[in-house]
């Protein structure tokens, strides 16, 4: 990720990137020879003048390195998970509150163009189906698949529920360790939304899908494609009841000359082709640069990682 967050800032005009750190210092050299920037080893090395920074090291390092650059002033975004554990995220948000220093986390779905079309639709959920499956990558096996995976939809649902948990159920399955590699959460909020979310680390094939129904409208979303539907019941409601009617009344004897999807009308949501991780830094230069708070916060981080802490809480040793 540091890699993919140096390329971007090298492309940015109203940035310009200083430094890439890696205690790796031959892997730091590479990527400041790709980008045109310093490499250093150690992150009490950053010059002086350095108004921002990605922390795109260990999770279990993010406190640490957060908390170094805060206290020097230095803008944060800090990528997802916030900290490997809710104490750590705690001591992040604390960092941040005494410093004033501007902190963001890096839960890239926020800026998915499928999830900020979605956004503009106003939608207010009552069930909320997520999946999201891939085969072994191989990284970041050291922590489990809710906070390796399950946390960026964690952190989608619970912005698009707009409210406090209620009730975690979750199962869940280890195959390669002593973590979960497959799980299945149940989210119940106080408002009464309900959340089903899938997470596989052990798939044959990749698939990242959010699905949400509210009173007024279905929406399906494809992450990976970066694709949308709408079907609204105002759009729909009229001719679904009239075939029901005409049911009722002997006009259709032949359900079969019936056909749901052609009664639905579904719409395309407007989608934009701009890079999530573009948009990710671009937001976050805008807050440092404006003094402006950041959309993704670093309580909205704290937010995932606790209701993540109880999603594994509620994994039984049993079934895993």
């Amino acid at each position: 990720m540091g890699r993919l967050h140096a390329r971007v800032y090298s492309e940015m005009p109203r940035v310009k990137l200083v430094a890439v750190i890696d205690a790796d210092l031959e892997t730091a050299r590479a990527v400041a020879h790709d980008f045109n920037c310093e490499a250093l080893a150690d992150v009490s090395q950053i010059p002086e003048g350095v108004a921002a920074a990605t922390i795109a090291v260990p999770t279990a390092a993010h406190a640490d390195v957060a908390e170094i650059c805060m206290n020097r002033g230095i803008a944060c975004l800090i990528e997802k998970p916030l900290a490997k554990d809710v104490a750590e995220a705690k001591r992040i948000v604390e960092t941040h509150r005494r410093t004033g220093v501007t902190a963001q986390v890096g839960h890239i779905e926020r800026f998915n163009p499928a999830i900020r079309a979605m956004e503009r639709l106003d939608i207010r959920p009552k069930f909320i189906e997520v999946t999201r499956i891939s085969p072994m990558t191989f990284r970041s096996i050291d922590v489990g698949v809710v906070l390796d995976m399950m946390i960026h939809d964690i952190d989608i649902v619970l912005r698009l529920a707009d409210s406090k948990v209620a009730r975690v159920d979750a199962v869940g399955v280890s195959v390669i360790g002593a973590v979960e590699d497959i799980c299945n959460a149940r989210l119940t909020f106080e408002n009464g939304c309900v959340a089903n979310v899938t997470a596989s680390r052990l798939a044959l094939k990749t698939e990242r899908k959010l699905r949400v129904f509210s009173p007024d409208a279905y929406v399906s979303l494809d992450y990976q494609k970066r694709y949308g539907i709408v079907a609204r019941r105002s759009h729909n409601l009229g001719a679904i009841r009239d075939a029901v009617a005409r049911i009722r009344t002997g006009e259709i004897q032949d359900l079969s000359d019936l056909n749901y999807a052609d009664l639905v009308q579904v719409e395309e949501l407007q989608i934009d082709d701009i890079e999530p991780l573009r948009a990710e830094l671009e937001s976050f230069v805008s807050a440092v640069v404006e003094k402006s708070s950041p959309q993704v916060t670093v309580e909205d981080g704290l937010a995932a990682v606790e209701t993540a802490t109880r999603i594994v809480e509620s994994i039984t040793p049993h079934s895993l």
